[in-house]
């Protein structure tokens, strides 16, 4: 199947209609995991033009109910959506760029985790995140070699 066709293969296995605003999303999220809303209409707009936000906002929510997007929102950002959906999986998140990585469940049934009481709920899902500090945040933080000479050795 030609990667045009698959967009409209899955809106159309969910009684959705094929739209040009649809698929470009669809094309969006599997190009960036984990967008934010301003970077899917970006990316939107520079494939079909002038398309409004809100279309794009009722496009979003569109494919999240009907199962072809996830949207997930770390605390103190703004809601990320994905096109990974219906596995067991979870995400990291770096606390200074907000860069988000998808981590597989170790157990790989839903819900991964046993709570200590459920409350009589029938449980179906565990979302967790992590938090932590990501590789190229660890980088642009390490004291460069030079910083480091002119601390050692150096005049009081």
């Amino acid at each position: 199947m030609e990667p045009d066709e698959e967009p409209a293969r899955e809106l159309r296995s969910v009684g959705l209609r094929v739209t040009a605003p649809r698929v470009a999303v669809l094309r969006a999220l599997r190009r960036s995991p984990h967008a934010d809303t301003d970077t899917v209409i970006a990316m939107v707009r520079s494939e079909c033009g002038a398309v409004s936000p809100q279309a794009i906002y009722n496009v979003l929510g569109a494919l999240v109910r009907a199962g072809l997007a996830r949207r997930i929102e770390p605390a103190g950002s703004p809601a990320l959506y994905e096109v990974r959906v219906g596995d067991n999986h979870h995400h990291v998140v770096c606390r200074r760029c907000g860069e988000t990585a998808d981590i597989d469940c170790a157990i790989g049934r839903r819900p991964c985790l046993t709570p200590s009481e459920s409350h009589g709920y029938l449980l179906e899902e565990a979302e967790v995140t992590f938090w932590g500090i990501c590789p190229s945040c660890q980088r642009a933080s390490e004291p460069t070699s030079q910083s480091l000479q002119g601390d050692q050795g150096g005049e009081p």
